[in-house]
């Protein structure tokens, strides 16, 4: 079983950063990433990595950048120019050949 533990969310003004940050357990984990899911919406894909690539939703490309730390397990997801439609839980998820595995969010919330 691979735990997934996100931390770093927080209260931000409009412009400002947040890094989050999100702790693995376990072993051959290929791919991790972000999702987001804002008050009544669905959880939306914001970026993912793997061993060769990165990829980012159209929404944050050029504010967020999503990078890994192999020897620590763990992914980070820093966030610039944060605007307020950037509010929502960010959820962590790591993928190796037995499964998907879920953290259990943490609150990201920009003030205009």
């Amino acid at each position: 079983q691979v735990q997934v533990v996100e931390s770093g969310g927080g209260l931000v003004q409009a412009g400002g950063s947040l890094r989050l940050s999100c702790a693995t357990s376990g072993s051959n984990i290929h791919t991790m990433g972000w999702y987001r899911q804002a008050p009544g919406k669905q959880r939306d894909r914001v970026a993912t990595i793997t061993d060769s690539s990165t990829n980012y939703a159209d929404s944050v490309k050029g504010r967020f950048t999503i990078s890994r730390d192999n020897a620590k397990s763990t992914v980070y997801l820093q966030m610039n120019s944060l605007k307020p439609e950037d509010t929502a839980v960010y959820y962590c998820y790591a993928v190796n050949f037995l499964g998907s595995y879920w953290g259990q969010g943490t609150q990201v919330t920009v003030s205009s």
